[in-house]
């Protein structure tokens, strides 16, 4: 299996060295030049496998440079206690007859992100000895408040390898902010910048792009690469809790062999959908993925429309991880949806950069609404989804849960659509404890990481043990930097000002 770049550079990579790259040189997202095809009857093989090895075999079908051994031993390590409190990993929780949650929080952080990061290092380690690769390795991200503390976990004293996270400084929950600065590990670096998700991913892509500090940290021995879902690597793993919940449908009797179901996934960047779709591309019944956005609704709108534009106002809401107008990911979609062609995918992104919006064609738009659906959720009805979904049946989700069961429950409405449901449960409600704690109307008088026990006590759920101790951790990169001296920090993490 090759890739290329989804903007029409004409090289080709093996799996490895895509990995390594993490962008093509042109500035495109690495894609396999085809998406390989998986039957029914080894859905039904993949039934009775350990969730482990239904990764290893999803993620060898891309990764042909990999051996079954290799991948079966990384995801065996990556999915094992102490790192997931829950030996299905990706468990689904039935709210009723067509509906079910996939809870993807139970790894080391509390959110999805950790299903992928939690194997991407083993992938990345492995990827540097496949390509001869003698620099060590520094991880660029870019957070909207999970990504970074998953890939600080993830990444945390791997030899050869540094990281460095970027996240708005006012644009995370005290939660998630207190999980990055308070990271413990030797090669790990954190700094808060003012702005958003979109400030940060701007500024990454700049140190990405510059080629004269990249020869200065070439010199110093070191390359750069991503652990945003921009990456391969990150995005592999994705696919495979989607088949696995299909899996733990047949397996309980849910469904019949060939059933088509729905998904709906709240989504900022479109990674974690963009995994779905990928999903269905190789043969799993899908029959609609449903895009959820909160009032940021950049995704949503484009859907409808077939016009992308991020030249909207931006709003800080309660569902932090989905603040993003720039969506990286949707690159990728719109190269396999344009017939492979990465001229047209090339000049999207070009009239987005200088115009701040593009236009695909009618048939580009219709090929996206045969698949995906849409819908948005205020402030307001986030709540009040979090509020009736745990009074009526005592499931407790977080606010980006939230969003996606709304926009389920909007789109059964408005379709009439009763096939079963998996809604993509993305972060623990202990996370967004202020939120959660105001949408079930429950007043607090202190703030902070106290609330962790606060909204324990008053909902009787168990606090994820990731979280239980955060209090009393020191933080160790309590300060921010402006956007423009994001270079020199990672010049200065790497070199030592040298």
């Amino acid at each position: 299996m090759l890739y290329q770049s989804t903007r029409g550079d004409a090289q080709r990579l093996s799996g490895a060295e895509a990995i390594v790259r993490g962008l093509s040189n042109d500035g495109g997202l690495f894609v396999p030049e085809s998406v390989p095809d998986i039957s029914n009857e080894t859905i039904q093989e993949l039934v009775s496998k350990p969730y482990y090895e239904r990764a290893a075999y999803i993620m060898g079908l891309f990764l042909s440079d990999f051996s079954n051994e290799e991948l079966t031993r990384y995801s065996r390590t990556a999915y094992s206690e102490p790192g997931f409190d829950h030996a299905a990993i990706a468990p689904l929780y039935k709210i009723d007859n067509a509906t079910h949650f996939m809870e993807l929080w139970h790894g080391a952080t509390c959110a999805f992100k950790d299903i992928a990061l939690q194997v991407m290092p083993h992938l990345l380690t492995a990827s540097l000895r496949k390509t001869g690769e003698n620099r060590d390795v520094c991880i660029l991200v870019a957070t909207s408040g999970d990504t970074g503390k998953a890939a600080l976990e993830g990444f945390r004293d791997v030899p050869g390898i540094k990281i460095m996270v970027f996240y708005p400084q006012d644009g995370v929950s005290e939660v998630q902010k207190l999980q990055m600065i308070t990271q413990r590990g030797d090669n790990v670096n954190v700094a808060g910048i003012p702005g958003n998700f979109d400030d940060a991913q701007t500024g990454v892509k700049s140190i990405f792009s510059d080629k004269k500090l990249n020869a200065r940290l070439d010199s110093g021995g070191y390359i750069l690469s991503s652990a945003n879902s921009i990456n391969w690597g990150r995005l592999v793993p994705q696919v495979a809790y989607y088949f696995s919940a299909y899996c733990d449908l047949l397996g309980n009797g849910e469904i019949k062999p060939g059933e088509k179901i729905n998904f709906c996934v709240p989504t900022g960047n479109f990674g974690n959908i963009l995994a779905a779709f990928y999903a269905r591309r190789m043969g799993l019944p899908i029959a609609k993925l449903i895009c959820a956005s909160n009032r940021n609704d950049v995704l949503s709108q484009f859907i409808n429309t077939g016009v992308y534009d991020r030249k909207r106002k931006f709003f800080t809401t309660v569902s932090p991880s989905m603040d993003i107008l720039v969506s990286s990911n949707l690159e990728r979609l719109l190269f396999e949806l344009s017939d492979k062609d990465g001229g047209a995918v090339a000049s999207y992104m070009s009239a987005l950069s200088d115009d701040g919006r593009y236009e695909v064609p009618t048939g580009v738009h219709e090929n996206i609404k045969e698949i995906f659906a849409s819908g948005f959720c205020s402030e307001e009805d986030t709540l009040e989804t979090i509020a009736d979904t745990f009074n009526d049946s005592g499931y407790l989700t977080d606010t980006h849960t939230a969003v996606a069961y709304k926009a389920l429950k909007d789109y059964r409405r408005a379709t009439g659509d009763r096939s079963a449901a998996v809604v993509v449960s993305t972060a623990s409600a202990f996370k967004f404890c202020e939120s959660v704690l105001e949408a079930l109307g429950r007043p607090y008088s202190a703030g902070g990481v106290s609330l962790i026990d606060t909204l324990s006590a008053v909902t009787g759920s168990p606090i994820p043990a990731p979280l239980a101790g955060l209090g009393s951790l020191t933080p160790r990169f309590p300060g921010s930097i402006g956007a423009h001296d994001m270079k020199s920090a990672v010049t200065h993490f790497l070199l030592q000002g040298n």
